[in-house]
């Protein structure tokens, strides 16, 4: 017995000194759909987040952090990218201010021409791996694989269906570079009852990946995307019916729970001092979606689809013991896009010097509480509709959704209308922007009035800003305009072996319609 106990002890030694001797490994965890505040520490009463409420007293907790937009492939393509949209291409000019994602029937995806964090992360051998939602193209030539990462456990679109596989086929599930299964199908969720096992099957991959990598001795990526948050919202059995609100905050307790697992992993194997880990959310609450399939925005206008804060601003935490104070609060003004450029800073690398990086070093934020002066952009389309810089944020335009489409019953800001501000029809304030000090008013619901000084000197120098930002603007080529349902997931890599592969229709390709 005493010579097992030495041979384990032997064995931990040997693991922490190997890690120590490596690049830091760094996780990405994103949710998908969760709101600013479905976070306790921000919070919620309801007492679902108790490990992410921990690992927030145990790191940096920064209450003013961004998205690149309020959608889920847009922003996903600005974190692994470090660009806006409007660079990288993961936007329409379909109609002005539109928003636009990757459904099933999309031609575009990821171009060949960005350069995504785990490209750059190979430099200095990291292993790379996505577990969850890509959503960022699902033909082949855009999967995870072609764009540096070297493992994928997931998805290339959201598992909103079922579908009869006829007219739309349900989503593939994919390990590595073929498909396992489809949602529904071999990878079940039950629509009536909310459940799945699909946050368990994540989970387990993540530890899996983490404990076959510190095996190795190699430094890595993990990008921990699960989407049981985006309606229809799901849990395994062990949660389901456990929240006080519903399937959502049942989805909520298991992905803090899953969270809290991978975060004890890195302690057991002695590397949680040489892993930096961040969590945060694609874009708000889907506060459209109804109380029992969405989150909380907590006092933030509006939601999902908007450039309200309600729509972009996201719950942020970074957690890395011994190197990030434990127990900060930041006021920085953070965004997704930051990610990108600092786990390359942290990994030794440098971001690429040939294009417009928007996403700045959070270093020293992290490890000295410094502040770093940044405006904040928010875009819907190729539209700026908004910027802030420091406590102020200018409204150019302002846009919920269509008559039309609330007239259907959907509503981007359920109970929180703001006259003259979310307005249903698209509105221009270029001469005169709509403002307001997010520190005073952080639901957007009191203009300062255009004739005070504070006013005018906010606009002088917003003005700068937008102005200087505009010039050095050099748009992508818009990824997100065509569609045809040709391309839909009909025959994925991998099929055949299973027997899943499905007849599609002829090509016949139009411009995608993209209602906000």
């Amino acid at each position: 017995m005493a010579r097992q106990t030495v041979v384990y002890v032997l064995w931990v030694v040997y693991v922490c000194q190997a890690a120590a001797n490596t690049h830091p490994n760094i996780i990405i965890m994103l949710m998908d759909d969760m709101g600013w505040g479905d976070l306790g520490v921000f919070g919620e009463p309801s007492k679902e987040t108790p490990n992410l409420d921990l690992m927030a007293t145990q790191g940096m907790l920064f209450p003013n952090f961004y998205t690149a937009n309020p959608l889920c492939s847009p922003s996903r393509a600005a974190l692994l990218t470090g660009r806006l949209p409007v660079r990288n291409g993961f936007y329409t000019t379909n109609g002005h201010a539109r928003n636009a994602y990757t459904p099933q029937e999309i031609v575009g995806g990821m171009s060949e021409d960005e350069i995504l964090l785990p490209e750059l992360l190979k430099k200095n051998d990291y292993v790379s791996k996505i577990i969850g939602k890509w959503h960022l193209g699902h033909r082949t030539r855009y999967l995870p694989l072609n764009h540096g990462f070297d493992e994928w456990f997931g998805a290339p679109n959201c598992h909103v269906g079922p579908y009869n596989n006829s007219f739309r086929p349900n989503i593939p599930v994919y390990n590595n570079s073929l498909m396992k299964g489809r949602y529904f199908e071999e990878f079940g969720i039950n629509v009536k009852t909310g459940e799945s096992n699909l946050t368990q099957i994540y989970l387990k991959e993540g530890l899996d990946f983490i404990s076959r990598q510190v095996a190795a001795r190699q430094p890595f990526f993990l990008y921990w995307a699960p989407d049981a948050t985006h309606a229809p919202v799901y849990a395994s059995k062990r949660f389901l019916g456990k929240s006080k609100r519903g399937r959502y905050g049942d989805a909520v307790m298991e992905l803090d729970h899953s969270i809290g697992q991978i975060l004890s992993r890195l302690v057991s194997l002695g590397i949680d001092n040489n892993t930096m880990v961040f969590f945060s959310s694609d874009n708000g609450a889907a506060v459209m979606s109804g109380p029992l399939e969405s989150g909380s925005n907590g006092p933030f206008l509006c939601g999902k689809q908007t450039t309200f804060e309600g729509g972009m601003r996201e719950p942020a935490i970074a957690w890395w013991p011994g190197r990030i104070p434990a127990g900060t609060v930041s006021a920085q003004l953070g965004s997704v896009m930051d990610l990108f450029t600092t786990s390359l800073a942290v990994a030794g690398l440098v971001p690429p010097d040939d294009r417009i990086i928007d996403g700045i070093d959070l270093s020293p934020v992290l490890f000295n509480n410094s502040l770093v002066n940044r405006p904040i952009f928010y875009y819907r389309g190729n539209q700026l509709m908004a910027v802030r810089v420091g406590q102020y944020k200018a409204h150019y335009w302002t846009w919920s959704n269509s008559w039309e489409e609330f007239n259907k019953g959907i509503n981007f800001c359920p109970g929180q209308e703001v006259p003259g501000v979310t307005t249903h029809t698209q509105e221009e304030h270029a001469i005169q922007p709509i403002i307001f000090h997010l520190g005073r008013d952080p639901g957007e619901r009191y203009p300062i009035s255009v004739l005070s000084g504070e006013y005018r000197d906010v606009l002088r120098y917003v003005t700068a800003v937008v102005e200087q930002h505009q010039k050095d603007l050099i748009p992508g080529t818009p990824q997100l305009n065509m569609c045809d349902l040709a391309v839909m997931n009909w025959s994925p890599p991998g099929c055949e072996q299973l027997n899943k592969c499905l007849k599609g229709p002829e090509s016949k390709p139009w411009k995608c319609d993209w209602p906000h």
